[in-house]
């Protein structure tokens, strides 16, 4: 609904996608929503992005995520 901002597909097929990037200057479709990221499984016939829970005690009010990445261990 808002877009992605940036992308990590793991060698899996599973992809995050992380969402809701507020910065000066540019246009957002919804201000008062905090960022989101985003699971998708791309080894799916068809795939669909589904919201991550953040854990309790984060402050989701403030989340605002520029970019993403993982590391496979």
């Amino acid at each position: 609904e808002t877009g992605s901002e940036d992308i990590d597909i793991l060698p899996n097929g599973l992809a995050f996608i992380s969402s809701g990037l507020k910065y000066p200057g540019l246009k957002s479709f919804a201000p008062e929503k905090p960022g989101e990221i985003f699971l998708m499984d791309l080894n799916e016939d068809y795939p669909r992005a589904v919201e991550l829970r953040i854990s309790r005690g984060f402050d989701l009010s403030s989340f605002n995520p520029h970019g993403i990445s993982t590391f496979v261990d």
